[in-house]
């Protein structure tokens, strides 16, 4: 029997949109106002969804406090109240669409949880704009 499980977290953060192999009109073009040279920010909703088997001992899937620490610990004070261009590794060269940072998160996660988990990761950048990894 597979149950799932969700953790919920926020995170503030800076970006802009913008791809240095075209110029500044095409970089408009394309992203708009997020390609802001001074940037722009979002607060991010996060959910953390693991799926599996209940542990039969602790009648848990996994004790939200684990996770809820992993987050902060790998995602909240990695990206919390940062310019994600300028102020984190995993943005130095990869473009930090919302599609782009849900994929980092998850494979920051990933490789600190059981394999026996299943991991999925919803990132909200707005109320309207939402993304998903892996897809459904």
């Amino acid at each position: 029997m597979k149950i799932s499980v969700c953790r919920k977290a926020h995170f503030n953060a800076a970006h802009r949109l913008h791809n240095p192999e075209w110029d500044d009109a095409k970089n408009k073009a394309i992203f708009g106002k997020c390609n802001n040279p001074n940037f722009h920010g979002h607060n991010y909703q996060l959910e953390v969804w693991l799926s599996g088997k209940i542990d039969e001992e602790t009648g848990y899937l996994i004790d939200l406090k684990i996770l809820s620490k992993l987050i902060e610990e790998e995602i909240e004070n990695r990206f919390d109240h940062k310019n994600l261009n300028l102020d984190t590794e995993e943005f130095k060269t990869l473009n930090p669409t919302a599609e782009n940072i849900c994929i980092v998160i998850w494979n920051l996660l990933r490789g600190k949880l059981d394999a026996s988990l299943d991991l999925k990761v919803r990132l909200f950048e707005t109320d309207r704009n939402i993304v998903e990894y892996p897809a459904i």
